[in-house]
């Protein structure tokens, strides 16, 4: 790499030196120069200018005045060479230029232009001003100039011939090209391995270059010509922010290239101090005044400068090896910069090096920094080639024991069964391998093992677990279409080991689903004790199934919805169940269900129907019952799906009693309308585990006097059997307090008839499910009849819900059933057209009797 290091360096001079070529053309420089200052402003004619005795000569022929408020004139003679017709002033920041030609002191010609004018109001579009003239008589030809701005004035002055001037421009241009071709292609490159790398020193790097770029660019008079020629207000602010905006970016480069807080604080300090001022200067260029702005951030360039030079030579003393590469670069950029910043001040005139210093050391920052950032990429990518051999060769010795790490990471360890790793990549496989077809998910969770544990210690207990896993294996292996998670070649796995109580197998959902009693049997095997020391240990084995792709598409919702489906209650009743996406209080629907019933709850959106209850033996309405609706959400939510929800959510208690003091309010306008009906409240077994239920309801009633026993509170018979010595002593309260109470979808479950017995109740309701086929089914009847004789020797009233023909409730009449409620006799309705319903029904009887 150093081999062409230097012969690169002497290229690149060789190539900037070409710039100097302008400045040694064939132009012709200005004689006999005359100047005139006056204040800004004055209002002078032309005549009086021209007349005007303080005129002074002017020394040299490209003045530069630096920062001052005056409006200056120049006046000079044109040469007497016929070639020459075009004027050249070669600094491109000056507001207004008025040209003037005379003739025998007689305006001729007259042009304005400016970089506070449209670009293509110039006569000739070139980045420089440049005014063409004609002599078209034999006189004394002489131009005026006049010049305002309100940066720095400088008038470098030439004569060319067209044709001479822009051959040369021609070849200036090309070499800019080349210029702003190397900064460019930096530019591009450093970006290059910012993204393939994500080296941020190269980014800034860019921005660095990037900001150079424009201020040379904009200095030159370039800028503004391609880049935005319509915009005169972008140039001069473009100007005032890309000097701040350069340093800034090489401030930032500098300390994250150098590192500099690594060896001194201070100076990094110093260098965040530099960053604000010149990130400062940059907000303050959009408010202050043009001129107070551009002497502000060409004065802070100064020292910025001089502190960036200062930092490398620093690192390179404390043994920063990048410091070296730093010191030259930056140290030419640097000196560049300065003779820049001093020339535009007005304390160094124009010449070719104060004209091209920025230029010439950019250039040379450019190429040894994007070499020396070369060297330090090729230097760390080597040295992450010998880190990343040592890695390799490291791997290799560690290969068998990551081997055997692996096999332990997909296995139980001690159980030696598949682990949930294991199972989660042979379902994804499988549904990879068989998108369309159904697979079953069935968990297996062990709920006594806990209490196992703490009976027989910790290593029985494990030794449990691992003849448990054997024994489940075995068995699982004879379900119809079960699907081996793992197969060796000495044994197959079908089962996995989800967690130390939980396990899981897969099955062929359409296979199993064919052969019934094959699955039943084998469920029915892995809920039998265990035979363990002795004794038989119960595992209490419940399982969850969660279909592919009904209620899943990937491993981790299928697993999870199956756990789901284990812990619900049917699971509990019955050891198994499938999963049911309308119970699952856990999905994203249901959350957002739960938020929008909360609001709904609020907002009074929920209403209360109404179904009619008929005496069979007189024919007449006895009683209505209460059936939740959710007016907006129908039909896509059923009214059981309300509760199950509310009750999962704890929305419940203030939906029960919502629905308590709607119903005392139905009660009290019924009696105002000449009906006195009582009506019946579902409440959930949540409620009666409420300590102050029983109170609420009291209150509720005290408020409602005239109206005693009016509501009946009911109760569904399976649902007291979760907790019935709490739930019972709640009823026993309400019952007390006055509120008939009744046991609602009875013969739907399992419950004790001693229990039962011992409930406070006056009715009893007889499911729909026994109801619905009583005509067809025999042992339906039977077991009806049996509930009404059992119900009225026990002093129950009794109900049939679900009627919905004449033949069944001719025969639950016969049967002495006492009350019906269906369809047969009306669907729930709401509060108006219950009203409708009962006038219309009374008109009925009336004509009837």
């Amino acid at each position: 790499m150093t081999d062409i290091f230097w012969p690169r360096i002497l290229t690149a001079l060789l190539l900037l030196s070409v710039l100097a070529l302008p400045c040694q053309a064939a132009g012709n420089s200005i004689d006999r120069a005359r100047m005139l200052l006056v204040p800004a402003d004055a209002q002078l004619l032309l005549e009086d200018v021209l007349s005007s005795e303080d005129w002074q000569h002017l020394k040299g022929g490209s003045p530069n005045f630096g920062y001052i408020d005056e409006t200056v004139w120049l006046r000079f003679p044109v040469p007497d060479e016929s070639s020459l017709n075009l004027l050249e002033i070669s600094y491109a920041h000056l507001d207004q230029i008025r040209f003037f030609l005379l003739a025998d002191g007689k305006v001729v010609d007259r042009i304005t232009a400016g970089d506070r004018f449209p670009f293509d109001q110039r006569p000739i579009l070139h980045r420089h001003f440049l005014f063409p003239f004609e002599r078209t008589e034999r006189a004394d030809y002489e131009i005026l100039l006049q010049i305002r701005t309100s940066g720095a004035i400088q008038v470098p002055l030439r004569f060319w011939n067209d044709k001479a001037f822009f051959e040369e421009a021609f070849i200036e241009d090309q070499v800019h090209a080349i210029y702003y071709g190397i900064l460019t292609t930096v530019i591009f490159f450093n970006l290059f391995v910012f993204v393939a790398l994500r080296e941020r020193v190269h980014l800034l790097y860019s921005l660095s270059t990037m900001g150079y770029l424009l201020l040379i660019g904009t200095l030159n008079g370039i800028a503004f010509q391609a880049l935005w020629p319509d915009s005169p207000m972008i140039q001069n602010q473009a100007m005032l922010l890309s000097i701040p905006a350069a340093l800034l970016f090489t401030l930032w480069f500098a300390r994250a290239y150098l590192n500099i807080g690594a060896t001194s604080r201070a100076l990094e300090k110093t260098v965040d101090a530099a960053i604000g001022i010149n990130a400062a200067a940059a907000v303050a260029t959009f408010m202050l005044d043009y001129s107070i702005a551009i002497q502000l951030v060409v004065g802070l360039s100064i020292p910025s400068s001089l502190l960036l030079t200062i930092v490398g030579p620093q690192q390179w003393l404390r043994g920063n090896r990048q410091g070296v590469y730093y010191t030259l670069a930056w140290g030419l950029l640097t000196l560049g910069s300065a003779i820049t910043a001093a020339n535009k001040l007005g304390f160094l005139p124009n010449n070719f090096l104060t004209l091209y210093a920025m230029q010439i050391g950019s250039a040379l920052q450019a190429i040894l920094l994007a070499m020396a950032m070369a060297i330090k990429l090729l230097q760390e990518r080597q040295d992450k080639i010998e880190a990343r051999d040592a890695e390799l060769r490291a791997m290799a010795a560690r290969r068998d024991a990551e081997l055997r790490l692996m096999e332990h990471a997909l296995h139980n360890p001690l159980t030696g069964l598949p682990n949930r790793a294991c199972f989660e990549m042979a379902l994804n496989d499988l549904m990879l391998r068989k998108p369309g077809h159904r697979h079953g998910v069935t968990v297996i969770h062990l709920n006594n093992l806990d209490a196992i544990t703490k009976t027989l210690g910790h290593n029985n207990s494990e030794e449990l677990l691992t003849l448990v896993s054997r024994h489940f294996n075995r068995t699982i292996s004879t379900i119809p279409g079960v699907i081996a998670v793992e197969q060796a070649e000495n044994q197959s796995h079908f089962l996995a080991s989800l967690d130390p109580k939980t396990f899981a197998f897969l099955v062929d959902a359409d296979v199993a689903e064919g052969a019934p009693d094959d699955v039943v049997r084998v469920l029915e095997e892995l809920r039998t004790p265990v035979d363990y020391l002795g004794m038989q240990v119960p595992l209490d084995a419940r399982m969850g199934v969660a279909i592919f792709p009904n209620h899943g598409r990937d491993a981790s919702t299928l697993i999870r919805r199956a756990a789901i489906a284990e812990g619900s209650d049917r699971a509990l009743e019955r050891g198994m169940a499938y999963y049911k996406p309308t119970r699952d209080s856990f999905s994203a629907d249901r959350l957002t269900m739960v938020s929008e019933l909360r609001h709904a709850l609020r907002e009074q959106q929920l209403e209360l129907h109404l179904q009619p209850k008929l005496s069979l033996s007189t024919n007449e309405v006895v009683g209505l019952e209460a059936l939740i609706r959710w007016p907006d959400r129908q039909p896509t939510i059923r009214p059981d799906e309300i509760i199950i929800l509310a009750e999962q959510t704890g929305l419940i208690k203030p939906l029960t009693r919502w629905a308590l003091e709607e119903s005392l309010a139905m009660c009290k306008k019924l009696s105002e309308q000449g009906w006195p009906l009582g009506i019946s409240v579902n409440i959930s077994p949540n409620n009666l585990l409420e300590p102050d239920f029983p109170q609420f309801v009291q209150q509720l009633m005290d408020e409602q006097a005239h109206q005693p026993g009016q509501i009946t509170l009911e109760i569904t018979e399976t649902s007291m059997m979760r907790d019935p010595t709490n739930s019972l002593a709640a009823l026993r309260q309400l019952e007390a307090f006055g509120n008939p109470l009744s046991i609602d979808d009875f013969g739907s479950g399992y419950s004790s008839l001693s229990y039962i017995k011992q409930l406070p109740a006056s009715e009893i309701k007889i499911d729909r499910s026994l109801i619905s086929d009583l005509i067809n089914e025999s042992e339906d009847r039977v077991i009806v009849q049996t509930t009404i004789n059992m119900c009225h020797d026990l002093g129950y009233q009794v109900v049939a819900e679900g009627v919905e023909d004449d033949e069944t409730a001719s025969l639950l009449k016969d049967m002495g059933c006492d009350i019906i409620q269906g369809y047969l006799v009306a669907p729930p309705l709401s509060f108006e057209n219950t009203l409708n319903w009962l006038d219309h029904y009374s008109g009925q009887q009336r004509k009837l009797g």
